[in-house]
């Protein structure tokens, strides 16, 4: 386990900071970009997780955040190897798997199962929980595109960009699940509405 005793280090006072193995890098580095955003990524969740937490959440919506629960462990385990030079893994470093892939198609395939198909794209929205999946699906794809530019250059360890892909579609499908479980109207695109 982390011990973290003290929050300061004034490291980033220039600009820099250290990767897990201690080496100094630039906070603006592709690097820092992709495990930041991950680390944003999981604030979103958070927030979609305090408000499924709420008293007055539908049946269902409990479920919805244990899930969104595992998967913000699952994105600490995925920012710590982004955060970690493939030299500097420790064998018992928790990284993303395949199994972790493929729990969330076996979610994404229960949740769709139960939703209507689609006949347009969806405008983020349907409830407050919708939109903040939504909002959270956008910040993946964010941290996906910045964690493919790192692997041009660095290496990436092998499952976590379908990770992310894989995560942000389950986003979207439980951002419309959510706004059924909430009973609230899904907005859909209207082209010709302007």
């Amino acid at each position: 386990m982390v011990r973290l005793t003290k929050i300061y280090t004034r490291t980033g006072d220039k600009g820099q900071t250290r990767l897990v193995g201690g080496q100094k890098v630039a906070k603006d580095s592709p690097r820092l970009d992709a495990y930041g955003t991950v680390d944003e990524l999981s604030a979103c969740l958070g927030i979609v997780r305090t408000a499924l937490e709420e008293p007055t959440s539908p049946a269902g919506a409990a479920d919805l955040a244990l899930i969104l629960t595992r998967i913000q462990n699952e994105l600490f385990n995925l920012g710590s190897d982004l955060a970690t030079l493939p030299a500097d893994r420790h064998p018992k470093q928790p990284v993303i798997e395949a199994r972790h892939v493929t729990a969330l198609e076996r979610e994404i395939d229960a949740w769709n199962a139960h939703l209507p198909s689609l006949k347009s794209f969806v405008l983020p929205g349907g409830g407050r929980v919708a939109a903040y999946l939504h909002l959270a699906r956008t910040v993946c794809r964010r941290a996906e595109r910045l964690t493919v530019r790192l692997s041009a250059t660095d290496a990436v360890s092998d499952q976590v960009v379908p990770y992310l892909n894989r995560l942000s579609d389950a986003l979207f499908v439980m951002g419309r699940h959510a706004a059924r479980l909430y009973g609230e109207k899904e907005p859909l695109w209207e082209p010709e509405k302007t």
